[in-house]
């Protein structure tokens, strides 16, 4: 039994040896043709690939089948993450987006309008779509920190405010944008709004970052925005994005681990080759006991993603069980590829390798998708509050 395998079905893994398969022979010919910093394909290189995906019923994993996505259940979507992170883009952009995205989920829960003309378009071909929800005013409950305001003026609303860390805005043909619609630190006070294009208004500043691509920062003054699209009713911003909040955590955490997992073979196949002191670097203790412990946790951190999708595809509240597997995975990552940096001694930091690449990516990844702390203080509140 291979070390994926524990508690997987005959149909995931086949799922998950069809994903490597298309990663090492394809993808990884594509990927070897760009800069080892580049964010995207070119498209004589991307198109094909995105249509074997389709092919393969890889693409938009997790979106509805009858809008065109793969419509795979939660594990079977962490099974193909980790598959897909283990490209030199990792999991910001699993398979060199070669699979495409699955659009923000909550459009789905729009009118029938809204999905054919936001879903389905982002699903078939591809279009990109942002998701505005964190401002510079911070917070751990991004719910009542929020000051952008969307004031209705007749048949349309007016937003004024600023939107910070926004992935994917300036190449994006829409996006959600999450704005205050009743009192200042009202949970139920905001509301969600599908902003088409680039309206008057609205303007994208970018924000470096260690990685290779940036998020940006959106300004909106005076941005009219009509009432058709308002996603849902008002004051219902975040209710209908909860579920979809905790579920992009489970292949986020997956993500992670497929790249440390590959980070691991890297720094196995060196220690098998390099010979220092008259000896195979494999044969020092120091070297054994390094990929020892990063295989011992990468394995603990998967069967926690494994738990919280099994939860999530019961039907079952797994908020704490994605919190938990989110906090791990990312945090054994960014060890075990620290391990692995170091076992290569200068190699590890070269450009010649993928691993400071993935260094810097996943040192990011315990911010996004809430930051470990975040994640340590609901637990800790839910464990003090029901099992004193």
């Amino acid at each position: 039994m291979n070390e994926h395998d524990a508690g997987l079905s005959e149909d995931l893994i086949q799922i998950r040896e069809t994903t490597r398969r298309f990663m090492q022979k394809d993808v990884k010919a594509a990927e070897d043709q760009v800069a080892h910093d580049a964010f995207e394909l070119p498209e004589h290189l991307l198109k094909p690939l995105s249509e074997k995906a389709k092919s393969m019923g890889l693409w938009a994993a997790r979106a509805p089948e009858e809008f065109g996505g793969g419509g795979l259940s939660l594990l079977a979507a962490a099974v193909v993450a980790e598959e897909t992170a283990k490209c030199r883009m990792g999991a910001y952009i699993p398979a060199c987006g070669t699979t495409g995205s699955n659009p923000p989920a909550p459009v789905l829960l729009g009118t029938r309008e809204q999905i054919e003309r936001f879903a389905v378009p982002a699903i078939r071909d591809g279009k990109k779509a942002f998701v505005a929800i964190s401002e510079a005013s911070g917070g751990s409950d991004p719910a009542r920190s929020i000051r952008t305001r969307a004031v209705r003026k007749g048949d349309k609303y007016i937003l004024n405010g600023a939107k910070m860390w926004i992935t994917g805005a300036a190449s994006a043909t829409w996006g959600l944008v999450f704005a205050r619609t009743g009192e200042q630190g009202e949970r139920g006070g905001v509301t969600c709004f599908i902003i088409e294009g680039k309206p008057k208004g609205l303007t994208c500043r970018e924000i470096p970052v260690i990685r290779s691509w940036s998020p940006y920062e959106l300004i909106l003054e005076d941005v009219e925005v009509p009432v058709e699209n308002r996603l849902g009713e008002e004051g219902q911003g975040f209710a209908l994005c909860e579920k979809w909040l905790v579920e992009g955590r489970v292949p986020y955490a997956s993500g992670t681990i497929g790249i440390a997992q590959a980070a691991l073979q890297i720094a196995i196949d060196w220690a098998r080759e390099r010979e220092v002191f008259k000896s195979k670097l494999a044969d020092k203790q120091a070297i054994q006991w390094m990929i020892a412990d990063s295989e011992m946790e990468l394995r603990a951190a998967r069967l926690l993603v494994y738990e919280a999708a099994r939860r999530g595809d019961a039907g079952l509240n797994f908020k704490t069980e994605a919190s938990i597997a989110k906090v791990v995975a990312t945090e054994t990552a960014g060890r075990v590829v620290d391990r692995c940096i170091q076992i290569l001694g200068g190699m590890g930091v070269s450009k010649e390798m993928p691993l400071e690449r993935w260094y810097r990516e996943l040192r990011i990844k315990r911010i996004g998708e809430g930051p470990s702390e975040v994640h340590r203080m609901v637990l800790s509140r839910e464990l003090l509050s029901t099992r004193a």
